[in-house]
């Protein structure tokens, strides 16, 4: 465990006048606003939704253009090379 050591007067004293008017330790001062310092700095990753994702696959991947053939049981019968019934 690390400590923190202020050596700056004008520092210290903020952090106790802060800590006093929220009515907590300089430590939770301290360590909040450098939390919330940290979180600013951080750069926030969108983490798309599944429909976003979906849209973009299928942007990237269109359909074909239609055959005209019709798909029905015939059809996929020819495809693995079965006889017709």
């Amino acid at each position: 465990m690390a400590s923190l050591y202020i050596k700056d007067n004008e520092t210290a004293e903020l952090a106790a006048e802060l800590a006093a008017r929220l009515g907590v330790t300089k430590t939770e001062v301290v360590r909040d606003l450098l939390r919330r310092q940290k979180a600013e700095l951080t750069p926030s990753v969108s983490v798309p939704s599944m429909r976003e994702r979906l849209d973009a696959w299928r942007k990237a991947h269109p359909l074909g253009e239609p055959t005209g053939l019709k798909a029905d049981k015939a059809f996929f019968d020819e495809l693995w090379g079965e006889e017709p019934d």
